[in-house]
């Protein structure tokens, strides 16, 4: 009986401990923006010369090459490219972070305002195949900042590009091109 009361008070002090995790999540600094909310599409859709076809509320694109679920932003495999981009434009500085984990090969993109910064499997897929902090199928972090119309870049603080042109203004994109990458933590915030 005591064996069985002891399984019953640990499995009840598991279902009470599991909420204090949860709330221990790290708190968005003031200022900062959640490109991406972990559920769905919203904020993002796919742009023509005429339109923007807003994903807000899905969870999936119209053409399923990406989707979202459980914190990921998933980019899927299909033919050819598509590009995702933010409905709101950035004319302000500011430091975008996100996190990537890219499968064996892939090749994806983050446009800054219109320009790409490749965002792939770097050391198979190159162009930075010498980067040493680069976690091959796990999660890395990129860092953007913008001060104007030039953007320094780094890949779990190493550089990827140090002066790359950007515009004055523009929203921020996502290539889907080749394999599967996962994207998640996208976040912006001006600075001054």
């Amino acid at each position: 009986m005591l064996r069985t009361l002891s399984r019953v008070s640990f499995a009840v002090a598991l279902c009470f401990a599991v909420p204090v995790f949860a709330a221990d999540e790290p708190k968005l600094e003031p200022g900062t923006i959640e490109l991406f909310n972990g559920k769905d599409l919203t904020g993002w859709g796919y742009k023509s010369k005429d339109k923007f076809e807003s994903f807000d509320g899905k969870t999936e694109a119209s053409d399923k090459r990406y989707s979202a679920k459980d914190g990921v932003l998933t980019v899927n495999p299909g033919k050819g490219t598509a590009q995702l981009w933010t409905k709101e434009a950035f004319p302000k500085d500011f430091e975008l972070r996100l996190e990537f984990r890219a499968a064996v090969n892939a090749d994806s993109g983050l446009f800054v305002r219109g320009p790409q910064l490749q965002v792939r499997d770097y050391l198979v897929a190159g162009p930075y195949k010498e980067l040493k902090k680069y976690k091959p199928q796990d999660w890395n972090e990129i860092v953007v900042i913008v001060k104007g119309e030039v953007a320094h870049c780094t890949c779990n603080g190493e550089i990827l590009n140090a002066t790359m042109k950007v515009p004055a203004t523009g929203p921020i994109g996502l290539e889907a091109d080749r394999d599967t990458m996962e994207y998640r933590k996208i976040r912006l915030k001006e600075i001054k």
